[in-house]
């Protein structure tokens, strides 16, 4: 039996030990939590203290901590605390381990981050973010952002090696199509990694099974309608359905015959990167000045203002359109030229933005640990870019699906298209002040798509005299790198260069692509040119699909009939016969209400970094100076909207988001329910609308 001495001697020793006090957050996740049993490990510089188990199950549903204000972070998360004590004082901590074990049934477990108090106050922070799944053990390092070079402890750089052998066999790269963008080795989105997929498959959220139920239910008396229009009223009624969102196309339905609307769609529709200065009339071109002279108008001629180029041999049977002509044979060929359904939609849109967003996601994976500044800067603008994309292929692109129905090209001319498209893409044209300077467009009035974007594109990256230091980017470089030696030192870094280099680009040098980086400036420009595509060009090309897609005669996905071979003769069944039928337009309607909506709530707002995966000072600075420059954004065009006819809203904060397909994932996963219900039943009168729910209300402010 003890004596008191004994005793009091053991207290004393109890009472003099070092004393760490941690706090373990489970993540702000539907579901996050876990009845499984969840120990941790702490590792310092000087050694590490025996696992100790928590002594708390982190039950879903009993967290005390205020509810976080995100969409996709649904529930308050829940925090533990505990005291740790240890013979001696470990030191830095560098290192934690969490260790998840069961005895019976499975529960996954998402960690937020660990926080530890050391017995000399300082207090060190871990950032985790992940899914732990099954008997395992996850080790997360202390969240200051380091690179190799800073990792001075042998257990640090150990952990590194591993960390990233372990993602380099998670995220590997296949050639979905040969001549295309690698992307991502798996079959199915069952295949991915659940901290790629964690919200979209984890998170009960009903929102996208409403807006895919009322899609389907206001338009379903179009889907089962495999005819021809019959008239122009009856395209206009199709989106009037859609309460809330016909504001804009009911604009377009007003305005879509007019000059004026048809030129300011390339300025600033859904496609606004492909009008460039034309400085010199092309041989093939035979469009003759005195032809035009008239709609010109006096002090300028054809060579002045020919903004298009076209190979066409003139002849009978291969008319000039030309605006005086009849009334219809002027707007078929207006149609026709804005029949560029396909272009947008396989490289506009999924090119420079998904697959590439795919490109950046994996590289960034494989090559930069969890640790590293830059994997900290990026990651968040990748949030289920990989889940989004695998659905992609399985409902847009194969034969059969949306692509292949509604527009007029097949799978092999699709094929061909992106292939060319990867071809002809370059760092100039991803660089936005260098496309802008090189299509010539620095000056063109009225191009709230270049105004914008640039706003944008300097926020990211530049010196801003007015804060009195560096921009968001350039001052996250500055704090890490500092000089160019840095750069070209930092073995993670290159070879995510070389990553994207080779598997997005295919190792084409003529692309301009770097396979390097050698200085700060490289580096801030490129790190600009990965965030701007994720975040504004993304935005710019994608949400308003619907608005200017809904009136079919404005954008139609394809058209099935040549021009006229003679002028005058034209009138309006010539336009309805060549357009899509009633509903191959359905079909195509309910993806861009998919592709295009707005879900309600707290969006995930560019410079909004949810997940707090930066420690030091420096970083939260710029990133608040970052958000206050994009407010300064958001309020001038505001105010230009506000005296706007038609406002150009598209990269305005209050509807663009931190990565390419946010707004897409709580219901793309239904979009794979559309394309198989409609692949399944090839004749309209078979496809059988089984949808239950009430229709949700699509209001939205128009943009």
């Amino acid at each position: 039996m003890a004596t008191p001495g004994a005793i009091a001697w053991c207290v004393l020793v109890q009472l003099t030990m070092p004393v760490y006090k941690v706090t373990v957050a489970t993540g702000d996740i539907l579901k996050g939590g876990t009845n499984n049993s969840i120990s941790i490990t702490l590792v310092g510089s000087r050694g590490e203290r025996c696992r100790t188990t928590i002594n708390y199950w982190f039950l879903p549903g009993t967290g005390s901590c205020p509810p976080t204000p995100s969409r996709f972070l649904p529930t308050p998360h829940q925090e533990k605390d505990m005291t740790m004590r240890c013979e001696q004082d470990l030191g830095r901590i560098v290192l934690i381990r969490l260790h998840k074990w069961r005895l019976f049934l499975e529960d996954a477990w998402v960690c937020r981050d660990i926080r530890v108090m050391g017995p000399d106050g300082t207090l060190y922070r871990f950032p985790c973010y992940q899914w732990l799944e099954g008997v395992t053990t996850a080790e997360v390092q202390e969240g200051s952002g380091k690179k190799l070079v800073d990792d001075e402890l042998e257990i640090l750089k150990q952990h590194r090696q591993h960390e990233l052998k372990a993602q380099q066999e998670a995220y590997q790269w296949k050639s979905f199509i040969e001549v295309w963008p690698r992307c991502l080795n798996v079959g199915s989105i069952l295949e991915l990694d659940s901290n790629v997929q964690f919200s979209c498959v984890r998170a009960t959220n009903f929102t996208g099974v409403l807006i895919f139920q009322g899609a389907f239910h206001l338009l379903a008396g179009f889907l089962l309608r495999p005819t021809f229009w019959k008239s122009l009223d009856d395209m206009r009624s199709i989106f009037s359905w859609t309460r809330g969102r016909e504001i804009v196309p009911e604009y377009v339905a007003r305005h879509w015959r007019e000059d004026d609307f048809f030129s300011y769609q390339f300025f600033n529709g859904n496609n606004p990167i492909i009008i460039q200065h034309c400085v010199v009339l092309p041989a093939k071109f035979p469009v003759m000045p005195e032809m035009v002279a008239s709609s010109l108008g006096g002090g300028t001629n054809l060579g002045k203002e020919m903004q298009e180029v076209l190979s066409q041999t003139l002849g009978p049977t291969s008319p000039i359109f030309l605006r005086s002509d009849a009334e219809w044979d002027w707007l078929l060929a207006k149609t026709w030229r804005n029949a560029d359904f396909y272009s947008h939609q396989l490289l506009t849109h999924p090119l420079r933005t998904h697959l590439f967003g795919e490109v950046f996601a994996i590289t960034t994976l494989r090559q930069l640990p969890t640790c590293h500044p830059l994997f900290k800067l990026l990651v968040p603008h990748f949030h289920f870019t990989l889940y989004i994309n695998m659905l992609a292929q399985s409902v847009l692109i194969n034969p059969g699906d949306i692509i292949d129905k509604g527009s007029g090209v097949t799978c092999e001319g699709m094929l061909l298209i992106v292939q060319q498209g990867l071809e002809k893409a370059t760092y100039t044209s991803l660089c936005l002040p260098d496309d802008i300077w090189h299509r010539g467009v620095v000056h063109l009035p009225s191009y709230r798509y270049r105004d914008d974007a640039m706003s944008l594109w300097e926020a990211i990256e530049r010196w801003h005299k007015g804060l009195g230091g560096s921009c968001f980017m350039s001052g996250i470089v500055a704090f890490y790198y500092g000089e160019d030696v840095a750069v070209s030192g930092d073995a993670a870094l290159q070879a995510w260069v070389v990553d994207i280099f080779t598997n997005g680009f295919l190792g084409r040098t003529s692309s301009g692509i770097p396979s390097s980086l050698r200085t700060v400036a490289e580096l801030s420009k490129f790190l600009t040119m990965v965030v701007f595509t994720c975040l504004a060009q993304y935005a710019a090309i994608n949400n308003g699909q619907y608005d200017l897609g809904a009136f079919l005669p404005n954008a139609p996905s394809s058209m099935c009939h040549p021009l006229p071979a003679e002028k005058g003769k034209a009138f309006l069944q010539h336009f309805l016969n060549p357009v899509p039928e009633v509903d191959t337009t359905a079909n195509i309607l309910v993806a861009l209400i998919l592709l295009s909506s707005r879900l309600s709530g707290v969006v995930n707002a560019p410079g909004t970094y949810l997940e707090q995966r930066f420690t030091e000072v420096e970083p939260h600075w710029l990133i608040r100076a970052f958000q206050g420059q994009l407010e300064e954004i958001r309020d001038r065009i505001e105010e230009r909207n506000h005296w706007a006819k038609l406002r150009y809203n598209y990269m305005n904060l209050l509807e663009t988001e931190n990565s390419i397909p946010e707004h897409l994932q709580k219901h793309f996963g239904f979009f794979w329910r559309l394309g198989n219900s409609l692949a399944a039943a090839p004749n309209s009168s078979e496809r059988q609308l089984n949808f239950a729910g009430s229709t949700p209300d699509y209001s939205r402010e128009a943009t």
